[in-house]
C-alpha cells in the first residue's frame, strides 16, 4: 500500500484514516453557510473538509436534466444549470474560505467540478490534493492536466467500471504522479447497503497499488466501519448544518452532531482494530497466574503409578507444567508419592 501526505497528514499503513467532511454544495451559494460548514467539520473531528468548485455553465449544457435523487431530494424539478447556478460560489469566496479553513487548522480542499478552468483555480489558492468526482472518472484529458502539478488525486469511481478506473489510474501515473487515492462509491443519494459493494476497494487496492478510500453515501456509519476494517485509509461522508435545507444533498448528509459521532464511531473502530500481529493485551496478563491452568494429580498417585487420564487432571492456576506437557508424561512412572492437585513436575516422572 502507498503512503502519501495531505497537508500536514500522512496517509497509509499503521497511520489514523484520514476522514475528509465532505461540505460539497451544502452552502447553498451562501458564503456565511460555507463558513459554519468549516466550522462544524473542525468541531466534528475531520482532518478535512471539501467542497466543490465550479461554474454551472462549465459542468452542463442547457439541456441537462436533473438526476433522479436531485428531484427526489430537492422536490423540485428542474435543469441541471438552473439548480447549480444556485449552489455556486465565487473564486473570491473560495479563495476566502481557504484562508478561513487555514486559520481554523482544517486541511481544506475542493472537487475539480468544473473542468480546466476549476484546477486552475484551485491550484491559484493553494489545495494540497485535487478530488475528482466519479463523473470525470474517464474525462482522461482533465486528470491528465491535474496530475501535471504532481499533488495526491483524489478519484470516486461510483459511475465507473474496474476498466475505467484502470485507465484513469494509468493516465495519472503517465504524468508521472505515484500519488493517488481511488475510493470505492455508489453514486446514489443516500446508496444503498445493497449496492456498496466495499470489497472491489479491496481489489483496486491490489490491482492498481493505490491508497483505497471510501466515499460513504449510505445512511449511518456502519458501511465506513466495515470500509475501515478492510483496510480504508481515506473516507468521505456529506457534512450539512441541517437536514431540511432545500439542496439535492442535505438529506442524505450527517447533521454536525451525527457527524462528530461518525468520526468517533471512525477512531473507535481503529482502536478495535489494534495490530495486525497476535499479543496478549496488557489488561490480560494480570489474568494469567489466575486462570491458565496446569498439570495436577487428580486424584493421590503413589510412588511407581503410571501417569494416565485416569490419575491426571488439568486445572488452574498457572504456575506448573501446562497442558501441552500432558503428552510427554503420559505413560510415564511415579518417582514419588503425589498428593491430589499437587502440581506434576519433570522431576516426577523423567528418569534421573
Amino acid at each position: 500500500m502507498q503512503t502519501l501526505q495531505i497537508g500536514k497528514c500522512l496517509i497509509g499503513p499503521g497511520r489514523p484514516v484520514f476522514i475528509i467532511a465532505e461540505a460539497g454544495v451544502n452552502h447553498n451559494g451562501k458564503f456565511a453557510l460555507a463558513k459554519k460548514l468549516v466550522d462544524s467539520a473542525k468541531a466534528a473531528g475531520a482532518d478535512a473538509v471539501k467542497f466543490q468548485t465550479f461554474r454551472a455553465e462549465d459542468v452542463v449544457t442547457q439541456k441537462g436534466k436533473m438526476a433522479a435523487y436531485q428531484k427526489r431530494n430537492t422536490g423540485v424539478s428542474e435543469s441541471q444549470i438552473a439548480m447549480l447556478r444556485r449552489l455556486t460560489l465565487s473564486d473570491a469566496e473560495f479563495a476566502a474560505l481557504a484562508a478561513y479553513a487555514k486559520k481554523r487548522s482544517i486541511i481544506f480542499f475542493s472537487t475539480a467540478a468544473g473542468g480546466f478552468r476549476s484546477v486552475d483555480v484551485l491550484q491559484k489558492i493553494g489545495v494540497p490534493a485535487f478530488k475528482f468526482g466519479s463523473s470525470d472518472l474517464d474525462n482522461l484529458p482533465l486528470l491528465d492536466y491535474a496530475a501535471r502539478l504532481r499533488k495526491p488525486m483524489l478519484i470516486s469511481t461510483g459511475m465507473g467500471t474496474m476498466r475505467e478506473a484502470a485507465e484513469a489510474v494509468a493516465a495519472i501515473r503517465k504524468r508521472g504522479n505515484q500519488k493517488i487515492v481511488v475510493f470505492q462509491s455508489t453514486t446514489d443519494y443516500p446508496a444503498d447497503f445493497a449496492e456498496t459493494n466495499l470489497r472491489a476497494m479491496s481489489t483496486m487496492e491490489k490491482m492498481f497499488k493505490i491508497v483505497p478510500g471510501f466515499s460513504d453515501h449510505t445512511v449511518g456509519s456502519q458501511a465506513s466501519m466495515v470500509a475501515v476494517a478492510l483496510g480504508a485509509q481515506m473516507l468521505e461522508k456529506h457534512l450539512t448544518l441541517d437536514n431540511n435545507l432545500t439542496g439535492p444533498d442535505h438529506k442524505s448528509s450527517l447533521n454536525p452532531k451525527d457527524f462528530a459521532q461518525y468520526v468517533r464511531d471512525v477512531r473507535t473502530a481503529e482502536l478495535v482494530l489494534g495490530s495486525p500481529y497476535k499479543t496478549v493485551a496488557k489488561s490480560a496478563k494480570q489474568y494469567i497466574p489466575l486462570v491458565l491452568k496446569s498439570i495436577v494429580a487428580g486424584r493421590p498417585i503413589r510412588k511407581g503409578e503410571r501417569l494416565s487420564r485416569e490419575n491426571l487432571a488439568i486445572k488452574r492456576p498457572a504456575g506448573g507444567l501446562p497442558p501441552k506437557a500432558y503428552f510427554a508424561m503420559v505413560g510415564k512412572r511415579a518417582h514419588r508419592d503425589i498428593a491430589q492437585d499437587e502440581f506434576v513436575r519433570k522431576s516426577d516422572y523423567e528418569k534421573k
